[in-house]
């Protein structure tokens, strides 16, 4: 086993097709399978599976990429601090359902980093992205909630995937509306009140489904409904159209602006909000340190 094949194994991995990284790689296609095949046989195991869209990441597969990327990883860190004499790239990577905080915590752990060169992802991504993620290790944690609804589904979905939850706070849930709505007048809004206004929700892909989404009573019929992919067009539309969506009542005015606010909602639902990570390892000490941001953020909020 080689540092080069453990990175053709990330590559075909994140590529989802042995030709797309060759091409990425600059290597030949031939020998891009042979290095995969003779890894496979050295190893025992498995780590493609191949169909008519190309390849993916059988169960064995999955768990030896997380190790593979921790190896990779290292190397690089070892690289920059001793062949090329520079300051080490902390790296950290965490997916996330839509959350202003998440944001927010973020920004403040880039800034304390304080180096010239570092390498930080933040994923706003669907949920079962988010899982994903976790589980073969593009990212060390995922953020996303949990209510009465959801919560056994995902639950199980989080186990069998070698992952657990941890939670991190609970909030009511709040309606997200334009200073402009009418709604906004108002100090509870209830279901029955949402109903001639537009509903604006996350999308989720082919994966979708009411147990995956990011919004509470997901299940209610709505008459008027818009989906959509991020977080600035969801405000904007708020804005816009005289839409809302259901959260968890926490807004970010250095994010967000002003124009939004945030409404209880009678519901006898809650949002617990927490975080994915791997069940065999712990974190990492930026990840800890990124979580002690996000709590701090949330603590000034009623829960």
């Amino acid at each position: 086993m080689t540092l080069q094949q453990l990175k053709y194994i990330i590559a075909i991995a994140e590529c989802g097709s042995i030709t797309s990284a060759a091409q990425k790689l600059l290597v030949a296609q031939p020998s891009l399978s042979k290095s995969v095949s003779e890894l496979e046989k050295e190893m025992g195991i498995t780590i493609f599976c191949r169909n008519n869209r190309g390849v993916y990441l059988s169960e064995d597969g999955s768990k030896f990429l997380s190790y593979a990327r921790q190896v990779v990883e290292q190397a690089e860190l070892l690289e920059q601090q001793y062949k090329k004499n520079e300051a080490i790239r902390r790296v950290l990577s965490i997916s996330a359902q839509h959350y202003a905080f998440v944001v927010n915590a973020f920004v403040a752990l880039v800034k304390e980093y304080g180096e010239n060169k570092y390498e930080f992802t933040l994923r706003e991504s669907r949920t079962h992205d988010i899982i994903e993620d976790v589980r073969t290790s593009r990212s060390e944690l995922g953020v996303l909630f949990l209510s009465n609804f959801n919560r056994e589904v995902v639950l199980h979905i989080v186990q069998n995937a070698d992952l657990k939850f941890i939670p991190l706070f609970t909030a009511t849930p709040h309606v997200f509306v334009s200073r402009e709505n009418p709604l906004a007048k108002k100090e509870l809004v209830t279901l029955e009140d949402l109903k001639t206004f537009p509903r604006l929700t996350y999308e989720q892909g082919i994966k979708n489904s009411f147990y995956y989404s990011e919004e509470l009573h997901s299940a209610e019929e709505s008459p008027k409904s818009i989906i959509v992919t991020d977080r600035a067009t969801l405000f904007n539309l708020l804005i816009g159209l005289d839409g809302y969506t259901i959260s968890s009542g926490i807004l970010s005015s250095d994010l967000n602006g002003t124009n939004i606010v945030a409404i209880p909602l009678e519901s006898d639902e809650i949002m617990e909000i927490g975080y994915i990570a791997p069940t065999d390892r712990p974190l990492s000490p930026m990840s800890e340190r990124y979580l002690e941001h996000l709590t701090k953020y949330i603590s000034g909020y009623p829960s």
